[in-house]
């Protein structure tokens, strides 16, 4: 059986080496994939939003079965294009995937179907914002509508900064078409936690819980980023909170793409917070989270595609089972990260991680046997322990043993 990823960051890395697991796949290949996914998979030189050639490529190869991973193919309508083809997918349509795709259509579906969220406004117009600010409520948080790889979200502390993010998203055009209309949203506190789920239509089948840390910087300082670490389970999210966050917003939300015409199939990604009120919708995404993909399948002890199938197939969920092992990732970024930065330095000392670390490859190339830096976020490097702390500390040894000088990282935390 040969499957096809589409993706080709630590997040396709981690569901690569889940796939490997199923004796019945004979070919993995990966459109782009990297330097480390290439010791997994057959990498293929293609963009994962090139789905002209991607759809081209499976059926010249006869791909049995492919995973659509990054939101961007998902919302260019990657599965829809495969489908047509009579390729079965795992990931959602791209109308579907439109509560990632679209800010302002994941808040109005939510206030439609009174599903906890904070308190927003949308604005199409840059004056009519800046207008708003002069009497909400600060802090605040200023949100691009459109897709814009994690960052399009400012958590303004000061009026004249929320005004800045304003102007710099709809006039500035910092995140393109992306940010042509904008969210102003509530400020919620308190812990953050991701919840994923594999959902068909109205079935809902929850993940394990994992937490991210956005944050550049030790300290919870620096710009938001696509996540900088991130740990599973989740001990402050109580059994309570779990039940909660199923039953009053992911199934709610599932049943509510349903009527609307839109029915999920993939991964929901719900990232929610404990508010004092309650669990609180931050965010939805289409797909599987990234860090949060590389701390959660290494516990899963179930065959994934097995998993994938039932989801694409509308079939019986085999029983999903997770490891009593708790993990903790560290992501080491070009410094820079997340603006500026250079690739190519070479990144020593891979090969010769000890037992319980598991290393994904999140941006890097392979340049004459040696693994380079190609991207913002590098490295992920995972470690398995009884407890957070025997994960951390095991986590941190191996990511303190890597060589390379142009990697940051946080030592305090995942």
């Amino acid at each position: 059986m040969k499957i096809l990823v589409v993706g080709g960051g630590g997040r396709e890395h981690a569901i690569i080496r889940s796939l490997k697991k199923n004796t019945n796949i004979t070919e993995i290949f990966a459109c782009p994939g990297n330097g480390g996914i290439a010791a997994d998979a057959t990498c293929v030189a293609i963009s994962a939003t090139e789905i002209e050639k991607i759809v081209e490529f499976a059926v010249e190869n006869k791909i049995d079965y492919a995973v659509v991973a990054p939101d961007d193919p998902l919302v260019l309508g990657c599965v829809d294009a495969l489908e047509e083809k009579g390729i079965p997918c795992f990931g959602p349509r791209a109308n579907a995937a439109i509560i990632e795709g679209s800010k302002v259509f994941s808040k109005n579906l939510m206030k439609k179907y009174n599903i906890p969220t904070a308190a927003y406004e949308v604005f199409e117009e840059m004056e009519a914002a800046l207008t708003y600010l002069e009497d909400a409520p600060i802090p605040t948080v200023i949100k691009a509508d459109g897709l814009a790889l994690g960052k399009g979200v400012i958590i303004a502390q000061t009026r004249d900064e929320a005004k800045t993010a304003v102007r710099d998203m709809m006039e500035g055009g910092i995140f393109g078409k992306s940010g042509s209309r904008v969210v102003i949203e509530e400020f919620l506190t308190g812990p953050e936690f991701s919840f994923m789920c594999f959902v068909d239509g109205e079935d809902v089948y929850p993940m394990t819980l994992s937490q991210d840390h956005k944050r550049a910087y030790e300290g919870d300082k620096g710009p938001n980023t696509g996540g900088m670490g991130a740990y599973s389970p989740v001990p402050i999210i109580s059994d309570e909170d779990l039940e909660f966050s199923l039953e009053k917003v992911m199934k709610p939300t599932a049943a509510a793409m349903v009527a609307e015409g839109c029915p999920f199939t993939g991964v929901l990604y719900g990232g929610l917070m404990k508010t004092p009120q309650g669990p609180k919708v931050i965010e939805f995404n289409c797909r599987f989270g990234d860090p949060e993909t590389e701390v959660v399948l290494p516990r899963l002890e179930s065959d994934i595609y097995d998993i994938f199938s039932a989801v694409a197939d509308h079939a019986p969920m085999p029983e999903i089972k997770w490891s009593e092992k708790v993990t903790m990732g560290f992501v080491m970024a070009s410094k820079g990260y997340p603006g500026d930065y250079e690739k190519g330095y070479e990144i020593r000392n891979l090969d010769n991680m000890p037992e319980g670390i598991r290393v994904f490859h999140m941006g890097t190339s392979l340049k004459d046997g040696k693994y380079c830096t190609a991207g913002g976020r590098v490295l992920m490097v995972v470690g398995f322990g009884a407890d957070l702390q025997e994960a951390h500390d095991k986590a941190l040894a191996a990511v303190e043993s890597i060589e390379c000088e142009n990697l940051f990282y946080g030592r305090e935390r995942g």
